[in-house]
């Protein structure tokens, strides 16, 4: 969300804004709904000041006068609830118009219609080069007995899965390294809610946005989290923290869902895109400075470019154009890990900077040490996510016999285990 002050003065750098984003939103009615709003409350306040000071006239008055006196009061009244009420709907669609404005990318951006104009500024690590006809991972999965597609979807439906055996060790095994990576790094680690109420996901801006991506359970009025981004992010919504408090940093670990509403009939077999996965976000809310901002982003880019380098994944890293930027992300950096059945890098973590885009939407403040009240800056990454990340992996790492060599940092958490093999 942007200061309506903002957005009066930029009207037409915002509307270029979403425009390039691809993001709905009328900032042309936004203006004029705002406008009546500003027109209805000095309307309002004024009769209700007038309310108050006839209450104490009516107190002093005498009988004669007094009856003339509260028959008028009554009609200004019943005008008064007539306009509170035109007010009420007026702020609604003004809360509703709000929420559709996407913030002002960085120049740092690069202008473009979808991912296919995504600009590759980094690359690290070799591809491998098999001297054997490599498997995918659906395969290798099944064939070492650590994935079941089958039974998942029977009892699930499609995109739903069970790890099993030296899978299920192996997904905990990268969540567990990855955690105490970044735990090693200053970050408070969280294990969060998974269900949370509408405020943390408009605050968040999931909603309305990505309404569409989440399960939704309606007897509760609760959403289940697509990221543990929503409840860590939302952590300190409504609150005022102080300038020394800052940054915060926090690694929430959670399970993940997401409907996929929008993927219809890509990547539907594996594990790429899947309806219930694992993660571990870095979330930084810290103070309202453009630098200190991107220097955090670095940091949190880093942190993750860190676990696949220590997993000796090969991948490139995207700045992505505005095409393909969320609608409050200011800049977003992909990190996409080779994946030899994809011929092809895919997605692995998302790194996104929002300056106070969020802090707006969830009031999430800090006082200075001169006592100023400031909107903070939000950031956050992926450090892990699996199991997607589990296709670099055994796809990477799989041997001429169909084993699959455990990355030498995930030993320890797998008891030592070196190999997985076919029974």
């Amino acid at each position: 969300m942007l200061d309506i002050k903002f957005i009066r003065e930029n009207a037409e750098l915002i509307k270029k804004a979403a425009k390039n984003k691809n993001v709905k939103c009328d900032i042309d009615r936004l203006v004029e709904v705002d406008q009546k709003r500003r027109d209805f409350l000095p309307q309002i306040e004024s009769m209700r000041s007038e309310q108050k000071n006839a209450s104490e006239e009516i107190a002093k008055a005498d009988k004669a006068k007094k009856a003339g006196m509260i028959a008028e009061m009554k009609k200004v009244s019943e005008k008064l609830k007539k306009l509170e009420s035109e007010l009420q709907g007026i702020e609604v669609e003004f809360k509703e118009l709000m929420y559709t404005v996407p913030s002002i990318p960085d120049e740092e951006v690069p202008v473009g219609k979808d991912e296919s104009e995504n600009i590759e500024i980094k690359k690290w690590g070799e591809v491998p080069q098999f001297k054997f006809e490599p498997k995918d991972h659906i395969t290798l999965g099944q064939d070492l007995d650590i994935v079941d597609f089958e039974r998942g979807a029977k009892l699930s439906g499609s995109r739903f899965y069970f790890l099993k055996n030296a899978g299920a060790l192996l997904e905990l095994a990268v969540l567990r390294f990855a955690l105490d990576h970044i735990i090693s790094k200053g970050f408070t680690p969280m294990i969060t809610p998974l269900l949370v109420r509408d405020e943390a996901m408009y605050g968040t801006g999931y909603f309305p946005f990505g309404k569409e991506e989440a399960y939704y359970v309606e007897k509760d009025e609760l959403s289940l989290i697509g990221t543990a981004e929503v409840p860590v992010t939302a952590y300190h919504m409504d609150e005022i923290l102080e300038e020394s408090e800052l940054p915060k940093m926090y690694a929430g670990l959670s399970s993940c869902f997401r409907r996929e509403a929008g993927s219809y009939g890509k990547d539907t077999k594996g594990l790429y895109r899947i309806h219930q996965f694992q993660k571990v976000e870095q979330v930084i809310v810290c103070k309202n400075d453009t630098e200190e901002s991107k220097k955090h982003h670095q940091f949190i880019l880093q942190n993750s470019e860190e676990v696949l380098q220590a997993l000796k994944l090969p991948y490139r890293v995207m700045n992505l154009c505005t095409g393909d930027l969320g609608a409050g992300q200011i800049q977003k950096f992909d990190i996409e890990t080779w994946m030899p059945s994809r011929k092809g890098y895919g997605e692995t973590h998302s790194a996104s900077r929002f300056y106070d885009y969020q802090a707006r939407r969830a009031n999430l403040k800090y006082r200075d040490k001169d006592g100023k009240i400031h909107f903070c800056h939000t950031l956050n990454n992926t450090v892990i996510a699996s199991p997607r990340i589990l296709i670099p992996i055994l796809e990477n790492y799989q041997q001429a016999d169909g084993s699959v060599i455990v990355p030498e940092v995930l030993r320890p958490y797998m008891g030592g285990m070196e190999r997985i093999k076919m029974a």
